[in-house]
């Protein structure tokens, strides 16, 4: 990943939760002429986006999980932070709400799902520095 979306504070992933990959790699990729993956994880597959022929990926597109089931297809965006779990503190105490509390992505890192006082939705990250 390129180094400036190490940076605590930067946008670094995008997210597709869908009821329907195919569809939805099928009318991205016939979009925005988007390259797609498929990778093995525990548990499911995640297709990671890729453009222009680079091997970095810019964003990622999943089934909807079990525990967000009966909500609608949404795109997140992952903020990359320096410490997840004090990031999830701290929305609380500035009167966010932790959706998601932190938990690992294995060989990516960990990860937690804020809503802010107003209710938009945001997630934070920290990388496994390799």
């Amino acid at each position: 990943m390129n180094e400036q979306f190490m940076q605590h504070g930067a946008f670094s992933w995008c997210e597709l939760m869908t009821t329907d990959v195919a569809a939805a790699k099928a009318f991205y990729s016939g979009l925005f002429g988007w390259e797609t993956e498929d990778m093995s994880m525990p548990g499911m597959t995640y297709t990671v986006v890729k453009v222009g022929g680079n091997d970095m990926g810019v964003g990622g597109i999943m089934a909807t999980p079990p525990e967000a089931q009966g909500m609608p297809p949404m795109w997140g965006a992952y903020v990359t932070v320096d410490d997840v779990d004090a990031t999830a503190k701290t929305a609380e105490k500035l009167g966010g709400k932790v959706l998601v509390p932190p938990r690992d992505i294995p060989k990516v890192g960990r990860f937690c799902v804020i809503q802010d006082p107003q209710g938009a939705v945001i997630s934070a990250i920290t990388y496994i520095k390799m």
